[in-house]
């Protein structure tokens, strides 16, 4: 039972630290919004910061940390303190050396690499040299955050969940305090943004090295050749790289299309994508980064009915948090992007066409959340193969879905919310052959047990939107209203549907030792 308190307790501590987070985040993108709108200069920004926020997912919270964490496992199993700190050197020298290798050279050739994420752009100079120089400003943030993500992952496996989840707040603090205060002092204020990034970069790094001096494991990077260790998460990393990111590659391959697209189909991509990446970031990645140290340790002792709890309890929480928080981005979506984005440089226009985009990525969060978890039912035994079979399959389907979509579809107008109704629909296929594949190798036993819960949560979920839904019948013109107004409409629909929702749950048969964690 102290295990299973435990375990609930980490998951509460990650998603309360990433909600302070993602809520100082949200308040970020409130400011960017009235700063750079939907503009040109936004559209640079936003592209300069996917590059190396995508390669961030990769390194920093995907394929890095899926294979570090459970070969360091091995050693805290298996190994004494000395070979675990001698293995933490080692993978940080090659680490550190292969991101800084990486930055160098995207610095130098930033307009060869922008052409090649946002081709779209060269037939606008000005916007295709501000992403260019853009980019060169915040692509090093790029080796500062994989070496902050390095530090963190070490902090995971000893269950020091707490720093690890509140330093992306230094993110948000950076670019609000460079939105407010640096912008002045530059002719376009996306420059001053793009600094707040490298900026962030510096302090999250810094911030995280005390706590791994008390735990006496502060790296002294080392390269030496033929370290097995290194060696088996280099060789576990190269397919993650592609399995664990795959939702990434497709929001990635959207900004590509994107850059074709309208003047500001990038910008009601991002502000889109930032409202569906709050429950991601506050429940799923929390919940798989507390749950993939666990898995790992339940591997390596051979408990196969443990480790299927574990999937299983992980599963429940998404379907509960992901079920309510779906509906409730797609029936809110308006309300949503006018009471958070609507002002200053966005226009209305630019509200609705955000609203479009964030109803079409709503329809695959649910599944965005849950590959988070079964991925980790891969990663936690090191079998990094089979999720990138399934990734790559799922990556060529997004692509087909793009051409459908955007091209074959065109009298619909589908445009920027088809390139995220074709991430939505890939991310479901992604999930689906994850679950099978974990049921074929009989790491999740007693489906049926498992969807046992969906019939009250499918209910609960259809009354408190239907609840949400007749009180939107009452007019409220969300481009005329100001903040104060805006704000108590939206809250009275969110509490109004919460309360309907977790007080019919319980009355249609969800229980709570659902949320209990398993021993």
């Amino acid at each position: 039972m102290a295990k299973s308190q435990g375990l609930v307790r980490s998951g509460l501590i990650v998603s309360t630290m990433t909600m302070i987070s993602r809520v100082l985040g949200l308040a970020r993108d409130i400011i960017l919004a009235r700063v750079v709108g939907d503009t040109a200069a936004a559209d640079a920004f936003y592209v300069a910061i996917k590059i190396p926020n995508f390669l961030r997912r990769l390194f920093a919270e995907g394929a890095f940390a899926q294979a570090f964490v459970p070969v360091l496992s091995e050693y805290r199993e298996n190994g004494s303190k000395f070979a675990v700190h001698q293995f933490i050197n080692r993978m940080c020298g090659w680490l550190g050396a292969s991101v800084i290798s990486i930055t160098v050279l995207v610095v130098i050739f930033a307009p060869q690499v922008m052409l090649i994420f946002a081709p779209g752009f060269w037939d606008e100079p000005e916007k295709f040299n501000m992403a260019s120089e853009m980019l060169r400003i915040t692509f090093p943030y790029l080796a500062l955050i994989s070496l902050t993500g390095f530090a963190g992952a070490i902090l995971n496996s000893y269950d020091r969940f707490a720093v690890p989840a509140i330093t992306p707040i230094f993110l948000n603090l950076s670019l609000i305090a460079c939105a407010i205060f640096l912008t002045p002092w530059f002719e376009e204020p996306a420059y001053a943004l793009a600094w707040g990034i490298l900026i962030a970069g510096v302090i999250q790094l810094i911030f995280q090295l005390p706590f791994l001096a008390h735990l006496q494991l502060l790296p002294k990077p080392e390269m030496t050749r033929g370290d097995k260790g290194v060696s088996k998460v280099l060789r576990l990393m190269i397919p993650a790289l592609f399995g664990v990111s795959v939702s990434q590659i497709n929001l990635l391959l959207d900004t590509v299309i994107a850059s074709f697209l309208p003047g500001g189909s990038v910008s009601w991509l991002y502000y889109s994508d930032r409202l569906a990446e709050l429950p991601l970031g506050v429940f799923g990645i929390a919940l798989a980064t507390v749950v993939l140290p666990n898995l790992s340790r339940k591997h390596v002792r051979g408990g196969i009915d443990a480790f299927s709890d574990t999937l299983r309890w992980a599963s429940r929480l998404v379907f509960a948090i992901g079920f309510p928080a779906a509906i409730a981005l797609i029936v809110l979506a308006e309300p949503l992007i006018f009471t958070l984005f609507g002002y200053g440089e966005l226009s209305d226009f630019g509200v609705r066409q955000s609203a479009w985009a964030l109803r079409a990525y709503a329809l695959g969060l649910l599944a965005f959340m849950w590959i988070k978890v079964l991925a980790t039912g891969f990663y936690s035994r090191q079998d990094t193969k089979t999720p990138v079979k399934y990734g790559i399959v799922a990556m060529i389907a997004n692509m087909v879905f793009n051409l459908i979509f955007v091209y074959l579809l065109v009298d619909y107008h589908l445009g920027h919310a088809g390139l995220a109704l074709a991430t939505a629909a890939s991310a479901w296929l992604n999930a689906g052959l994850l679950w099978f594949g974990l049921r074929r190798d009989g790491a999740w036993l007693s489906a049926q047990q498992s969807m046992s819960i969906l019939p009250p949560l499918l209910a609960g979920c259809c009354m408190a939107s239907l609840l949400v839904f007749l009180q939107l019948e009452f007019p409220l013109f969300w481009d005329g209203a100001e903040f104060g107004e805006r704000a108590s409409y939206l809250a009275l629909y969110v509490v109004s549907g919460l309360v309907c929702y977790f007080g019919l749950v319980p009355l249609l048969g969800w229980r709570k030792r659902h949320l209990l964690a398993p021993k």
